[in-house]
């Protein structure tokens, strides 16, 4: 990609993500810095919490202000299950993101059942950081879309039935579908850039 280009899709990606609120909770201030800072270098709005009591009342203060959150498991005050849960109770379409140094196949079984939209394992880089980043933001522009293709939809009924003036929309579920191959072969070459060389 050229110069140009690249810096095309950094501000692309930056007017996205400008529009995001996330919140980040962690009991270790550098890794709650981390990720707060990258986030905010992305153009997002971030709010942080040091425990999970913490996170569960911004959450239940405004219900609606977030659209991601990422939260360690293990946290003073309530693990992050339990915010996981207050999030998924406050706002059904916030993506919550479980972020834990004790991985195991156990936890993320359980935090995908509970609703979680992704897991992601210390140490992490900052690479899976931008992937996640770039899902949420897509999903958030589909949603945006969607609800406005469905108001133009309701505006343009036709008033006679025999002549309908709709046309098919992809479903939100078809597009997700397309998103996740196009962000799978993502992850697939960001994965190829951090791979050790051959020795």
């Amino acid at each position: 990609m050229d110069p140009a280009s690249a810096r095309e899709a950094r501000l692309a990606d930056h007017a996205t993500a400008s529009r995001l609120r996330v919140l980040v909770v962690d009991d270790e201030p550098d890794v709650r810095e981390l990720m707060a800072e990258f986030f905010r270098d992305h153009g997002c709005e971030v709010g942080s919490a040091v425990d999970g009591r913490a996170a569960i009342a911004a959450v239940e203060r405004d219900p609606g202000r977030y659209h991601l959150v990422l939260v360690d498991l293990h946290l003073p005050g309530a693990d992050g299950l339990s915010v996981l849960r207050a999030v998924r109770l406050a706002n059904p379409s916030a993506c919550v993101v479980i972020v834990t140094g004790y991985a195991s196949l156990d936890s993320a079984v359980e935090a995908v059942r509970a609703g979680a939209y992704d897991y992601l394992a210390k140490p992490f880089s900052t690479g899976q950081l931008q992937v996640i980043l770039r899902r949420v933001s897509d999903r958030l522009e589909l949603e945006t879309e969607n609800r406005l293709l469905a108001r133009q939809l309701r505006g343009r009924a036709s008033p006679n039935p025999a002549t309908p003036v709709f046309t098919p929309v992809p479903t939100v579920s078809e597009r997700l579908d397309r998103i996740d191959g196009r962000l799978r072969r993502i992850e697939q070459l960001l994965e190829g850039m951090t791979a050790p060389a051959p020795r």
